[in-house]
C-alpha cells in the first residue's frame, strides 16, 4: 500500500477560474482542455446550468488547494483544434486526433446527437464553446531549403 495516496485537489496556478477543472484533469491524467469543455457542455445541457454552477462551487469549496511542492505532470497530448482537418472551426479534426478516431465518425456523432430532437441549440451552443475553449493547434513553421550551390 502506498504511504501517499493520490488526492484530489484544486490546482489554482493552472486555473482559468478556482482550479477545479485542472486538479480534476491532473487526478484523471487527461488534457485540462477536455476536462473544461466536458464540465461546460454538461452544464449548458437544457436545464443544468445552475446544477452545473452550484456542483463548480461545492467543488472549489470541497476540494483542498495542491501543495506547491506537488510535482505538476503534464499530459503526454494535448486536445487541440485541427487546422489540416476541418470543416468549420477544427473541432471535431481535433476530437478526432485527440481519441485517435476517423473525424468523419466524429462529425457524424456530432451532427447525429445535435439533431436529436430539443437538442439543436445545444448542439450548436456546445459547438461553439468548443471552438472558444479548445486553442487551436500551432501554425506549421516554413523552414527554409538550404540553397544549392
Amino acid at each position: 500500500m502506498s504511504s501517499n495516496p493520490r488526492r484530489l485537489t484544486r490546482r489554482p496556478s493552472e486555473a482559468k477560474l478556482g482550479g477545479v477543472c485542472a486538479g480534476i484533469a491532473e487526478y484523471t491524467g487527461v488534457d485540462i482542455t477536455l476536462v473544461r469543455v466536458a464540465w461546460i457542455v454538461l452544464s449548458i445541457w437544457p436545464g443544468a446550468v445552475v446544477l452545473g454552477v452550484v456542483a463548480y462551487v461545492a467543488l472549489w469549496i470541497l476540494m483542498p488547494t495542491a501543495d506547491s511542492s506537488t510535482t505538476e505532470v503534464a499530459p503526454s497530448r494535448r486536445l487541440l483544434r485541427s487546422r489540416s482537418d476541418r470543416r468549420i472551426a477544427g473541432v471535431c479534426g481535433g476530437l478526432a486526433d485527440y481519441f485517435d478516431l476517423d473525424s468523419t465518425i466524429v462529425r457524424v456523432v456530432w451532427v447525429i446527437l445535435t439533431i436529436v430532437p430539443c437538442a439543436i441549440i445545444f448542439g450548436v451552443l456546445a459547438y461553439i464553446v468548443a471552438w472558444l475553449v479548445i486553442p487551436s493547434e500551432p501554425a506549421a513553421t516554413l523552414q527554409p531549403s538550404p540553397s544549392t550551390p
